[in-house]
């Protein structure tokens, strides 16, 4: 069990990373790259629609890596 934990919690961990970087920053980051012109072709909604996505990932990956985080506590002990 321990083994499957740990596991996961680096893909947890690397898909945590990788959501954070594509969020924008000030300067409108990675997320800008990725998008390209979407919010010229699609408007400020589609564009506005992906920030609240990542938001969002963000929220549940970084409360699923806390909960694997304690159970591996439990399981190490």
């Amino acid at each position: 069990m321990s083994a499957f934990l740990t596991v996961t919690l680096i893909v947890v961990s690397v898909l945590l990373v990788t959501v954070i970087i594509l969020q924008p920053g000030k300067s409108n980051g990675l997320s800008g790259a990725i998008s390209g012109g979407a919010e010229q072709l699609f408007g400020k909604q589609k564009a506005r629609g992906l920030e609240l996505y990542l938001h969002r990932a963000t929220i549940v990956l970084s409360i699923i890596f806390f909960a694997i985080l304690i159970a591996l506590g439990f399981f190490i002990k």
